[in-house]
């Protein structure tokens, strides 16, 4: 049984696996969108949205967890400055996932995942207009 056992383990062993996501965590913040594959990308959510939220507290101590987990110095400034400042209104769900088909070498489902682009302030409005 496979009782409060979380996660895929995509084919590696979980040093690998952290390696693997590390890596696509920081091309995720440096680029705001990576593709590949659909498990993949359906892992890298929790750590896009653990990033996000580490960037919100916006504090010492966040920020070296954010270095220690991000490979690039770069990428924890942009959190930070860009990304974190983007997403102070929203309590999560700052990724989205778009299946794009299959592979052609192996026919692996394939997806395209990135962080919501900044909406603006006219466009909120319109919408909170709408619902009402």
């Amino acid at each position: 049984m496979r009782h409060l056992v979380q996660g895929r383990k995509l084919g590696m062993n979980s040093s690998h696996r952290w390696a693997m996501f590390r890596n696509m965590a920081t091309s995720l913040v440096d680029s705001e969108r990576i593709i590949t594959t659909l498990p993949k990308a359906k892992e890298i959510r929790c750590f896009a949205d653990y990033v996000i939220g580490l960037g919100k507290k916006n504090s010492l101590a966040a920020r070296r967890q954010l270095l220690s987990f991000l490979k690039s110095r770069e990428s924890v400034e942009k959190v930070f400055s860009v990304l974190a400042p983007r997403f102070q209104a929203r309590n999560g769900g700052y990724t989205r996932m778009l299946k794009l088909g299959w592979r052609h070498g192996d026919s692996a489902p394939m997806a395209l995942i990135e962080y919501l682009p900044e909406v603006k302030k006219e466009q909120a409005q319109k919408k909170k207009s709408k619902k009402e």
